[in-house]
């Protein structure tokens, strides 16, 4: 192995172990809905600063007086109580993960699979943790890949198909019956290998994913290797 190889190898690996030790997917989805507290705080204060400058503007050519005070904060009440309700992140259908865009189908996956943590087990709440630390670092990969090529193809049929049929199919069984065996099999643990599986099988895409953008990158820099000793050797005397 080359030394710019091994520098690329290491600097994989690095990568990888920092992303298996990201944050939980709660831990993420507690920061979104920060970010969204946040958002809409804003919008509070952009439609409070507005219903006033509105108020001022009127107050030039009619004088408000105590009901036009009135009228104003009950503006701001409102408008603040409207900002409020609504959610602060859309939820996420599993019917919808098909039509979702590929760049965007890992976050809307893993918004998915947060909301399903309730309705599942100790175990199999683990592997979406996971799964979910797995979809960040394959997020930035599908960004830059074909929608029609086989590899997105495979990723979607296992995201928004696989993942979501396993769930909603452990789901679907009626909760005495999760834990009992039936025809050598127990539901619960069925769930547990089958993102046991799915959590594997992103891991594999991602490795995959990963080793093309490397050898494309080593090519190019080949290449530029190749023409900077071209012009090393056209520039020397007697060329």
């Amino acid at each position: 192995m080359g030394r710019s190889d091994q520098v690329l190898a290491d600097a994989e690996a690095i990568l990888r172990r920092h992303s298996e030790r990201g944050q939980s997917l709660s831990s993420r989805a507690r920061a979104r809905r920060n970010a969204g507290m946040l958002r809409k705080l804003g919008r509070i204060a952009a439609a409070a600063f507005a219903i006033l400058i509105a108020a001022v503007v009127t107050g030039w050519f009619l004088p408000l007086g105590p009901n036009g005070v009135m009228i104003v904060l009950g503006a701001i009440i409102a408008a603040t109580l409207l900002i409020a309700v609504l959610p602060s992140e859309r939820t996420v259908k599993a019917a919808a993960l098909a039509e979702t865009d590929l760049k965007a189908l890992p976050l809307q996956t893993e918004i998915w699979l947060e909301s399903q943590r309730k309705a599942l087990p100790p175990p199999a709440v683990k592997l979406i943790d996971s799964i979910g630390v797995r979809l960040e670092t394959l997020a930035p990969q599908l960004s830059r890949l074909n929608p029609h090529e086989p590899a997105a193809v495979e990723v979607r049929k296992l995201l928004s198909d696989h993942l979501p049929e396993l769930v909603t199919g452990y789901q679907s069984i009626p909760e005495p019956l999760r834990r009992e065996e039936r025809n050598g099999r127990v539901p619960e643990q069925q769930l547990i290998d089958g993102l046991s599986v799915i959590d594997g099988e992103i891991d594999r895409m991602t490795e995959q994913l990963a080793s093309g953008d490397l050898d494309k990158l080593a090519t190019q820099n080949r290449f530029l290797e190749l023409k900077y000793q071209e012009a090393k050797a056209l520039g020397e005397p007697g060329q």
